[in-house]
């Protein structure tokens, strides 16, 4: 993901340790990060009080020239090359919002506000509006920018709500409440939703309301003489920033020392655009919206109870509405938590969110009731020589079977949708299209006839992942999978197991994911081009990669340590795989930070010509035994740690490090010989701490 990317550079960790010549391991501290602040030079702070309106309108819509200078000075700045800065784009008048065609209104056009650019808003906020302003002082500094740049009496406006659009007149603004004090335009200009409004209804509303509305609600009348722009922009900022930047419960944060701007604002507002443009998983768009409307929900609830609670009184109704109090507490904090995950790009990313849960709706078939089992042959054509090749090697072996019949499909996916428990599928060369994605709930075979370079499979659609396997023992080999244009995975193993063997796997945004509980055994595999991991490990999974090679990825495998007691470290075997020229580490954990000090030791080191493992365990058990007795337990695990420690010495002769001990203390290997890492930009172990 190029956030984490963009992020580390503009903000080193101050967790990470160079110790001598130790450049392949590194310790990372979340907590840097997160706390961490742009870099904001002093000409670019929140305009002081006694800028006048002329000086902050010439700020607002500088000509082409002046914008692209100053966006290409902050982009030096930032060291960014995310899209999201790409200032070719200027705003210098706003255009007008045209009725869309076939829709009969009496209200006139208004300005069209809602397609600004990333970089637009972000400097809007981070300049203008709030700049490094406290969660508590928001309200403060937006009211003293509006102030700023609003016209505040004679502009009309279109007053819009769920239920009706009204044309008004401004008469008075009031910054501090953010309202604005309006009168209807005669004759009524009106356009309703579902009822029937007249003007004297109309009139009994604004007496009620005092003749004041929300100014988020008015978008102003388009004006060619660009007196409006400035007021049209800045309602925008306030309207954007309230629906889709603002929480309920971000000024009830005891912490309420820190940028807001960087803490909240930045994140929600790459996320808000990661969306738009269809870079994030559309089932984590549904988790963040649910975790949304779950925290809202719960936040009113807790704020009902806690305006219920009488300061003096030890009634029992008192002490029960404590109890609930405080677990709603809980609840809202746990729902923060989660949120704040989705919203910050590098946590999006290590901790991978839950993705698309269609695949539950996809049940397994078992076995049919007659018993009989189907081999699917997938072609478009074949040669002579192909028929026949296929006759005798793998057809007629089966065929004799009275108990199984062959089919013919022309798409891979319809093959699969059409099998039951022990079937198989056999793909003949050829370049096969898909747009869906490939479940694999029954335990089945899945092979390519050729070699994988000839039997190819892509898929072009953003929606869903490529494959996506559940069945208890499933087989999958010579088969080459290409992806485009995706935001999921190529390949995940929610459950069972996935024996993969001679694949190609030419990733577009993550490699292949275990899930918690499934067992991956991938032997002989070419995987690269994952934006993220070429392999996620998740607690308590089984995963064997033998003879792979996982290259030019984000990272090479990344393995998941989280906090909840109940998750069971993950149980790996790797041997003899090459993990090369990746973006950041060759071998990445993920961990919680506990709050204890990180560092990388200088006191352990493994003499890279250790003896071989036959002799480590002969060494170990002796002094294991005369420690401890007669547990041979103890022996064996502590001469199984010692054992993995010099095969990683021997895989590359650089000093153990606590990313490297803490694997071995962990248990986390079964059998870790024969790789090779090289070239893995950031090093070949890590450990990142969240």
């Amino acid at each position: 993901m190029f956030y984490m990317e963009q992020e580390a550079r503009e903000t080193p960790s101050a967790g990470a340790r160079e110790v001598g010549d130790m450049t392949d391991v590194a310790v990372f501290d979340l907590e840097s990060y997160v706390n961490v602040e742009l870099d904001i030079k002093e000409d670019n702070r929140t305009p002081k009080v006694g800028h006048n309106v002329s000086a902050t309108s010439k700020a607002l819509f500088q000509d082409e020239e002046e914008d692209q200078d100053e966006s290409e000075s902050d982009g030096d700045d930032d060291g960014s090359s995310t899209d999201h800065f790409n200032t070719e784009k200027t705003v210098t008048r706003l255009q007008r919002c045209e009725h869309q065609k076939g829709v009969n209104s009496s209200l006139p056009d208004t300005f069209q506000t809602s397609h600004l650019l990333f970089y637009e808003r972000f400097k809007a906020y981070q300049d203008y509006m709030l700049g490094d302003c406290k969660p508590s002082e928001v309200k403060a500094f937006t009211a003293d920018y509006l102030e700023k740049v609003l016209e505040t009496s004679d502009w009309l406006a279109q007053w819009s709500t769920d239920v009706f659009d009204v044309l008004v007149e401004v008469r008075d603004v009031d910054f501090k409440n953010l309202k604005a004090c309006v009168e209807l335009v005669l004759p009524l200009q009106c356009d309703s939703r579902g009822c029937e409004l007249n003007e004297e209804a109309m009139k009994s509303l604004l007496d009620a309301t005092q003749h004041k509305v929300h100014l988020q609600e008015l978008q102003v009348v388009y004006d060619e003489s660009g007196d409006f722009d400035q007021t049209a922009l800045a309602l925008e900022h306030l309207r954007f920033f309230y629906k889709h930047i603002w929480r309920l419960w971000d000024e009830e944060d005891e912490d309420d020392d820190f940028d807001y701007f960087v803490r909240c604002v930045e994140p929600r507002l790459r996320l808000y655009y990661d969306i738009l443009e269809g870079r994030v998983p559309a089932g984590l768009v549904a988790e963040y919206q649910s975790l949304l409307e779950n925290c809202s929900q719960c936040f009113k609830q807790f704020s009902l109870v806690r305006s219920s609670l009488s300061t003096d009184s030890d009634s029992e109704l008192d002490n029960v509405s404590m109890v609930e109090g405080l677990k709603l507490y809980d609840q809202l904090e746990m729902l923060k938590r989660k949120l704040h995950i989705i919203e910050n790009p590098l946590l999006r990313y290590v901790l991978g969110c839950k993705g698309n849960n269609r695949q539950q709706c996809v049940q397994s078939r078992g076995m049919r009731a007659s018993g009989m089992k189907v081999v699917h042959v997938v072609t478009v054509s074949c040669t002579n020589f192909q028929l026949q090749s296929l006759l005798s090697d793998k057809l007629q072996p089966l065929g004799s079977s009275e108990d199984t019949r062959i089919q013919f499909h022309t798409d891979p996916v319809a093959a699969v949708d059409s099998c039951h428990q022990g079937d198989l599928v056999i793909i003949l060369p050829g370049i096969y299209n898909v747009s869906s994605t490939i479940f694999l709930p029954d335990s089945i075979s899945i092979e390519g006839f050729g070699p994988p370079d000839e039997v190819v499979i892509e898929k072009k659609n953003k929606d869903g992942s490529f494959v996506e396997s559940t069945g208890t023992d499933v087989t999958l080999s010579n088969i080459k999978l290409i992806q485009h244009d995706a935001i999921e995975g190529i390949l995940c193993v929610r459950q069972g197991t996935l024996n993969m063997e001679n694949c190609v796997l030419q990733c577009e945004t993550t490699g292949v994911i275990v899930r918690t509980s499934a067992q991956l055994t991938m032997k002989m595999c070419d995987l690269y081009g994952s934006k993220g991991a070429g392999v996620e490990i998740y607690p308590g999974t089984v995963c064997s990669l033998v003879g792979n090679g996982i290259h030019h990825c984000k990272d090479g495998i990344l393995i998941k340590d989280f906090a909840d007691e109940l998750d069971v470290m993950p149980s790996i075997t790797m041997e003899n795989n090459v993990i090369h020229n990746n973006e950041g580490y060759g071998v990445i954990v993920v961990k919680p930070n506990n709050g204890e000090p990180h560092r990388v030791p200088l006191d352990r080191c493994e003499d890279p010509a250790a003896p071989t493992s036959s002799s480590n365990s002969a060494d170990v058990q002796p002094e294991s035994v005369e420690n401890n007795g007669t547990d041979r337990g103890v022996a064996s695990a502590s001469s199984r740690k010692l054992q993995l420690s010099r095969q990683l010495s021997r895989n590359k002769e650089w000093c153990c490090s606590q990313a490297v001990q803490d694997m071995v203390d962990r248990q986390i290997f079964v059998s870790l010989q024969g790789n090779q890492f090289r070239r893995n930009n950031k090093g070949d172990f890590g450990t990142f701490f969240y």
